[in-house]
């Protein structure tokens, strides 16, 4: 049987030590991190390489990234990877859950006399019933089981607020909701949370530790946590109510200086802002023709930014799979790795640590994804957990809600508009639409606050086509409430703009539209001119730009979340109920098991390339 999480640290010797703040500036130093393929990584992570007697050692970093409290397995697209097949097709392979993660992480472990497990943030928040009803404790407890050591925050581990957090990290039960089963009090995470570029807007001080030393036999490795500078764009305004984030890159090398003054010269950076990759497949060579060729996002720029001394990036945020070298600021390449999201992969990096610099010895770094497939056997801890946790939410958990004729799929790369998005929006603006719930005459919903697919074969026991409670709430678990408010004709076409201009430009935020609403989006043009005004229709007739409709959003979309400014402006708004309310009432009307609903089609967004 595996040990204990407990006894694992113990014998590891994890140290985990408080930061204290210390001026910033910036600094220099020599690395070198060699991209592996997988094929070959893999076969290096099957022994300990070095054997811990001599000058070097070599340190097993295992990592994963975002999460969301996703512990049973991911259903529809969120559920598999994609693999590269040596004549060039695509396989999609099922994977996911932590039963099997937990036994992927076991067995990677093995015949590593020096292993440490981290995580890229988002392991909560945004979570599927099972976990997101229970405030995320059965997620905090599969994580301790699984033995991880460190993480940084994510934007979702602010989406219920920084007091939250700290519940999450130092324990107690639910300040409303309580302790969820008799005699038990929630005891937190076992694993520091680090957010060194978050701090109090009254003190200036991290609202966590912003950085933990991993020490084991000899061995230090500092640990630097942050999050994506933009979290307050990603995150309803209470939920960083009274914080302030700042930039990574001199947060991170703030902290650097501040380890090595302790003599720690060994440092991983724990970043949850990530890249995109040109391929979607998991084991895609991102470093040809050269590093980091293949890959492109706000983490090329913090990568080659983020001081020399800094030895691997661990990332995530965008859900994708990468093991790349990015050239740091003296123009070497260093390891930046992700490991998609939902425990679908997990990272296996080599740090070659040397005794004497007490450094890691970057030529010897290598890296690469690896699929939790579900062909292994799962773990039996794991599978007592979710049981356990099942039984409390079944009784509203698994109620009907509604009937689906077919799957209904709501995420993917690039979509710019989907059938659930679609469906989604009309739930909106049904809901409000009668004159005393809002008087809504369009809905707009923003894609990444729809969190999985409906998939009509579901993985439970309630039968094909049935759409429970859980599974809306997989879909939409920030249960945001909804707006309705007054926007000119002129501001109804900024938000369209603003969909792919201002900090949306590169990478643009399509919203999903409720039925009647249609438009053409040019990508051959640029800026806010590839929305091609004079194709805007609402029920067929063109946007009276000094008109004033009835608009319906989420809370998060209303103050201006996503690059969308203009929603702030809104008048007479009125708050309506949750969304996910919204949604299960829609599908409650609108679908019977003799007559189910289909999926809407993708066709209100004309796409020219």
């Amino acid at each position: 049987m595996p040990a204990t999480p407990e006894r694992r640290r113990a014998a590891r010797g994890l140290a985990a030590t408080a930061a204290v703040l210390a001026s910033a500036a910036g600094v220099l130093a020599t690395a070198l991190p060699a991209g592996a393929d997988a094929e070959t990584a893999a076969r290096g992570a099957t022994h300990s390489g070095h054997s811990g007697h001599g000058r070097t050692v070599d340190v097993q970093l295992l990592s994963f990234n975002d999460l969301h409290g996703t512990l049973e397995p991911p259903q529809g697209s969120a559920g598999t990877v994609t693999q590269t097949q040596p004549d060039g097709t695509t396989k999609a392979i099922p994977a996911g859950g932590v039963e099997y993660l937990a036994t992927s992480l076991r067995e990677a472990r093995e015949g590593h006399r020096y292993s440490v497990t981290a995580a890229g943030g988002d392991m909560i928040g945004a979570s599927p019933l099972l976990s997101g009803l229970f405030h995320d404790e059965p997620s905090v407890e599969a994580m301790n089981k699984l033995g991880l050591d460190v993480s940084a925050v994510g934007n979702h581990e602010f989406d219920e607020g920084s007091a939250e957090l700290r519940r999450i990290q130092n324990g107690g039960c639910h300040p409303e909701d309580g302790c969820y089963e008799k005699g038990k009090r929630f005891p937190g995470a076992d694993f520091p949370y680090l957010a060194a570029n978050v701090t109090d807007e009254k003190t200036g001080k991290p609202i966590l530790k912003p950085y933990t030393v991993w020490k084991h036999k000899g061995v230090r490795i500092g640990f630097i946590g942050v999050t994506l500078e933009g979290t307050p764009d990603v995150v309803t305004a209470e939920g960083v109510k009274g914080l302030k984030f700042h930039d990574e890159v001199e947060t991170i090398n703030k902290y650097t200086r501040e380890l090595q003054r302790q003599g720690v010269k060994s440092v991983v950076a724990l970043i949850h802002e990530g890249g995109m990759p040109a391929s979607g497949s998991y084991d895609y060579d991102c470093d040809s023709p050269g590093p980091g060729d293949g890959i492109s996002g706000p983490i090329v720029d913090i990568a080659k930014n983020v001081s020399p001394q800094v030895d691997a990036l661990v990332t995530g945020h965008t859900h994708q799979a990468y093991a790349c070298s990015i050239p740091d600021p003296n123009g070497v390449p260093r390891t930046v790795t992700s490991a998609a999201s939902f425990g679908r992969l997990y990272t296996d990096t080599t740090l070659t640590y040397d005794r004497r610099t007490r450094d890691i010895v970057r030529t010897s770094v290598r890296s690469a994804n690896h699929v939790v497939d579900r062909e292994q056997p799962r773990a039996k801890d794991m599978t007592a957990l979710i049981k356990r946790w099942n039984a409390l939410a079944a009784p509203v958990a698994n109620r009907p809600v509604g009937y689906i004729s077919a799957d209904i799929p709501g995420r993917g790369l690039n979509a710019y508009e989907t059938p659930l998005g679609n469906l989604v929006s009309d739930a909106q603006l049904a809901g409000l639409a009668s004159a005393d719930k809002g008087g809504a005459q369009v809905a707009f919903m923003n894609p990444g606050g729809i969190r999985a697919d409906l998939a009509h074969k579901a993985s439970g026991d309630e039968g094909d086509g049935v759409v429970t409670y859980g599974e809306a709430f997989t879909v939409q678990p920030f249960t945001n409430m909804t707006n309705v408010l007054d926007l000119t004709g002129e501001q109804l076409l900024t938000v369209l703009r603003q969909q792919v201009s201002g900090v949306n430009e590169k990478q643009p935020r399509v919203l999903q539209v409720s039925r009647g609403l249609t438009y053409t989006l040019d990508l051959r043009k640029a800026g806010a001119e590839r929305i091609v005004t004079d194709s805007v229709r609402l029920n067929g007739e063109p946007i009276d730009a000094k008109k004033t409709y009835r608009v319906a959003v989420n809370e998060f979309l209303a103050g201006g979340g996503d690059g969308f400014p203009v929603l702030k402006e809104g008048k007479n708004k009125l708050v309506g109920p949750s969304d996910l309310d919204v949604f299960t009432a829609y599908l409650t009307a609108n679908s019977t098991p003799d007559a189910p609903l289909a999926p809407p089609k993708a066709d209100r967004v004309t796409i020219v390339k």
